[in-house]
């Protein structure tokens, strides 16, 4: 059913009278690329807060998959000329060092630089953007791109006391985690920017619960089918080394020698997520229609034409354009909705072209929200489960959509896709791949 654009509402609640009033792309940034291929990427298994992966520094789980990519496509550490990272916790003391780190234990020269990105939630899509630049601006013609988070590392943190305490004064420590959900502009929380967006487009809490059980259905139906193991790389106790430097490594719980599969997905019929209190009275999402808060790393190699025909196998993907927007922060879901539309209107293509999208569930109401501005059959949208099921883990998301994008258009002989995400603060961004493989039938 056709959907008349959503008005931007004001933080009085009134629409915004600004001519960017409509989910419009009269703004925001465009790039295409032209000679920039996906050769391939990897992920560790997504696992649920406080789980297997609680106790590992984002480092060292970046690291992991930085050298397994390596490993899969069978290329050298010295081939890479600029690595690109994102974290967007500080989960560990030696943060700052988070990309150089990743980039020496990798094997990586000690020449080549390191870069630190973030984009919240669109994180992951940057990295793959700026790779994309620098590719195309003869930068370099092999970029290593990491997204890595550890949620369950956030930290309990005080930022007002490095003086000291004064007596009787409050004790400022506040949970990260928790803290970082409000957005202080519009003074309320992530969750509450989708409630706005279920107000606007009149979705029930039953839309919502349905399409948070079909999100655990497909991941489910994904797990038993083997399909994400395609993708994932398994994770066992490990030693890093690098001559003439410390050691680092990978130690899990004691009983635990490897984690293999994601974690979170579960029978999650209609009739049990039903049964969930709304987090806000009245509202309509739960903790079982809202994305999973996960601890994962994901990493993707990117390299120019002349690269790619010199390494001899087929791509996984091109990287054929990237978007980014900005959208009022109480609506901040809506992100993908311009993105997406800015994508399709600078390349020409008609939405009916795009085979499959991979859209970040951060929560069920905005990823509807989305779907219904854009008018999306829901058959084409994260046809393997989405964060609901899987989980967000921040920048490492938005590289597990696009190494699933892409594994899934030549799964299907689909010629391209769109891979986006929504982002605190207000803004969206999206990434457009083509299938190399795609042939017309």
């Amino acid at each position: 059913m056709p959907c008349t654009p959503v008005s931007y509402l004001s933080r009085s609640g009134q629409p915004h009278s600004n001519e960017e009033s409509s989910v419009s792309a009269k703004k925001g940034f465009f790039g295409s690329f032209e000679r920039v291929w996906i050769l391939d990427g990897v992920r560790t298994p997504q696992i649920d807060l406080n789980g297997a992966f609680a106790q590992l520094s984002p480092i060292d789980m970046g690291i992991k998959v930085a050298r397994e990519i390596l490993h899969r496509t069978g290329l050298a550490p010295a081939e890479i000329g600029s690595v690109i990272t994102g974290s967007m916790a500080q989960a560990s003391f030696d943060a700052y060092f988070l990309p150089r780190h990743i980039s020496l234990y990798a094997g990586v020269p000690i020449d080549v630089p390191a870069l630190q990105a973030a984009r919240i939630c669109g994180t992951g899509f940057e990295l793959f953007r700026q790779a994309g630049d620098q590719i195309e601006r003869g930068y370099t013609d092999l970029a290593l791109c990491v997204g890595t988070e550890s949620m369950s590392r956030n930290p309990i943190a005080a930022y007002t006391h490095r003086a000291g305490f004064r007596l009787g004064a409050p004790v400022e420590f506040k949970d990260f985690l928790w803290e970082a959900l409000d957005d202080p502009a519009v003074q309320i929380s992530m969750i509450q920017t989708a409630e706005n967006l279920a107000r606007q487009y009149g979705i029930t809490r039953r839309a919502v619960d349905e399409f948070a059980a079909t999100s655990f259905a497909r991941a489910l139906a994904a797990q038993a089918e083997g399909y994400f193991a395609g993708e994932t790389v398994t994770v066992t106790n490990e030693r890093f080394a690098l001559p003439g430097y410390h050691e680092r490594g990978i130690e899990l719980p004691r009983k635990v020698s490897e984690v293999a599969t994601d974690n979170h997905p579960r029978p999650s019929p209609i009739e049990a997520l039903e049964k969930l209190k709304p987090i806000y009275p009245g509202g309509v999402q739960t903790a079982g229609n809202s994305s999973a808060v996960v601890d994962a790393a994901a990493a993707g190699l990117l390299a120019s034409t002349e690269r790619l025909e010199s390494w001899g196998r087929p791509a996984l993907a091109r990287l054929v354009a990237a978007s980014a927007v900005g959208v009022p922060p109480e609506i901040m879901g809506i992100g993908p909705a311009p993105a997406i539309r800015l994508l399709l209107e600078r390349t020409g293509l008609a939405q009916d072209e795009i085979g499959l999208f991979e859209i970040n569930e951060a929560q069920g109401a905005q990823t509807l929200a989305v779907a219904r501005e854009l008018e999306l059959d829901l058959g084409k949208l994260n046809v393997h489960g989405g964060a609901i099921a899987l989980g967000h883990p921040l920048a490492a998301t938005g590289v597990r959509l696009t190494v699933t994008l892409a594994r899934s258009l030549k799964a299907r002989n689909l010629r391209y896709g769109i891979a986006s995400a929504c982002v605190g603060g207000g803004q969206g961004m999206a990434l457009l791949i083509e299938n190399p493989d795609w042939r017309p039938r």
